[in-house]
């Protein structure tokens, strides 16, 4: 029998608002996941305009991860969407992606817009599976190390089948 051992699924964590006092936990969190990270004052900037902002805890309080959007005319724009690299692989990106569309759905907007960066297989195939749809590029848009990297813009249009059409 060659069975393959599968990780034991982490308990849904629980998710609040940000406030000022998590930035510093958050901030380490993305410096460890991003080699062009976010700053402390993107964070407190994203806070004092009013941004959706939640972040995903343990029981113990430990960050496991989080997410900032923008909400705009007829869209919600996700900024941020970060899971700890520790923590990474055990659902907690998919939760956060699914709490992100609700507050899409609770907010008088048609649909949810984002950027990653054209190399992030990873995520990018996290957005598809959600059933976002590549909507366009944004050329040179993310620093890099050698170069910018483009940006590929992903969408979902909310209603009942959750998809751009």
């Amino acid at each position: 029998m060659n069975a393959r051992l599968q990780p034991t699924p982490a308990a849904p964590p629980l998710l609040r608002a940000i406030e000022v006092g998590d930035v510093d936990a958050i901030v380490a969190v993305e410096l460890r996941a991003y080699a062009f990270a976010w700053s402390r004052g993107n964070f407190i900037d994203s806070l004092a305009a009013g941004y959706v902002a939640r972040v995903a805890h343990d029981d113990d309080g430990q960050v496991l991860g989080y997410f900032i959007a923008m909400p705009g005319v007829d869209e919600l724009h996700l900024l941020n969407l970060t899971v700890a690299p520790e923590h990474q692989g055990r659902g907690h990106g998919r939760a956060l992606l699914e709490a992100v569309v609700e507050v899409a759905r609770a907010l008088p907007v048609e649909k949810l817009l984002l950027e990653v960066r054209e190399s992030n297989q990873r995520a990018r195939q996290l957005y598809a599976v959600r059933g976002f749809a590549e909507i366009g590029r944004r050329r040179g848009y993310y620093p890099a190390r050698e170069r910018r990297e483009d940006a590929i813009v992903m969408g979902l249009a909310l209603g009942a089948a959750d998809g751009l059409g």
